[in-house]
């Protein structure tokens, strides 16, 4: 019971990824080819919703969900730092033919094969923790 809200919005976000075709490989084949505007769209609209958030939680001084102040921290931007994550981030998403987001609304699809990228997607993220203190940050 103590973990029903965050199923709740996990099914919610994979029924607006399934409704908004985020989780369709023809789309991101779309959107890496500028063939079409729908995917950066969807980028887009996500961008400047979490941008207006960002700024009434600053503004508001939300809490999280355990009653805890929600701060931001600054962060050091470098731009060839974010240059090669970007880049490294959206050969994975053009390789996959996956949008990170959806990736468990793509197993409820019947999309088996994408556990192959989930598992990477963890392996790396292990990897990731045990490399962090020896990479530039």
């Amino acid at each position: 019971m103590k973990f029903l809200k965050y199923l709740l919005v996990g099914i919610l976000f994979g029924v607006v990824m399934t409704k908004s075709e985020a989780i369709s490989w023809f789309r991101i084949q779309e959107m890496f080819r500028f063939e079409s505007f729908h995917m950066y769209g969807i980028i887009g609209t996500a961008v400047i919703l979490g941008a207006i958030m960002v700024a009434v939680v600053k503004k508001t001084h939300f809490k999280n969900i355990s009653g805890e102040m929600i701060s931001f921290n600054p962060k050091n931007m470098s731009i060839p730092r974010y240059l090669l994550g970007g880049s490294i981030f959206g050969l994975g998403w053009a390789m996959t033919g996956a949008c990170p987001g959806p990736l468990f609304t793509l197993v409820g699809h019947g999309i088996w094969t994408i556990l192959i990228v989930i598992i990477s997607s963890i392996i790396g993220t292990f990897a990731y923790g045990a490399l962090r203190d020896y990479l530039p940050h």
